[in-house]
């Protein structure tokens, strides 16, 4: 067996995934040792739920496994921790549907910290010049809805059940918040 994280030639995630879609176990687990980190701090800005953050973690993980071959990759324009991250966000708005059925819906992490999230500090680093001034300025409830529709990729619905909010909020937030991009560009 290889050693996959050892040596000045690292695979990249893409590649660990296209190794896994092979079925390739030490890929799997390497993949696994590199994003799931990052994943359960994006998880938990998303839902104070440790519970639906371990079963997300776990059908994101599973479903990697499963569906490896389905990734299309940069050919595409897409990367494997976007890929990742894209399983993992409709398998949270999956289990906030799950729980809504047979309880309260879980609490989104929506309580504004003092210093600023992490996910927040590399959105300014990726996100720079007048774009990222325009972006801090928003108000907090507008970033959010653009961060899960434009960033993350999800729908209305998916946007309106990830923050616990009615699906017109979500639709007139989201008009704000170009709105507010529009003049902060003008």
């Amino acid at each position: 067996m290889r050693s996959i994280s050892k040596g000045p030639r690292a695979l990249d995630e893409e590649r660990l995934v296209r190794l896994v879609a092979r079925g390739d176990r030490a890929a799997f687990e390497e993949l696994y040792r590199r994003t799931s980190p990052w994943l359960a701090v994006r998880l938990r800005r998303r839902c104070v739920d440790e519970q639906i953050v371990a079963e997300v973690m776990q059908e994101t993980y599973l479903a990697v496994w499963r569906a490896a071959g389905a990734f299309a990759g940069a050919a595409a324009g897409g990367s494997a921790t976007g890929w990742l991250w894209t399983i993992a966000a409709r398998r949270l708005v999956d289990a906030f549907r799950r729980r809504a059925h047979h309880a309260e819906p879980p609490p989104a992490a929506a309580v504004p910290d003092a210093a600023p999230a992490a996910e927040e500090e590399a959105l300014a680093a990726t996100v720079g010049g007048d774009v990222g001034d325009a972006l801090r300025c928003l108000a907090p409830e507008l970033r959010q809805v653009l961060q899960a529709m434009v960033l993350d990729g999800l729908s209305v619905r998916e946007t309106a059940v990830l923050l616990g909010l009615p699906e017109g909020t979500v639709k007139t937030r989201a008009r704000r918040a170009r709105i507010a991009m529009r003049r902060a560009l003008a």
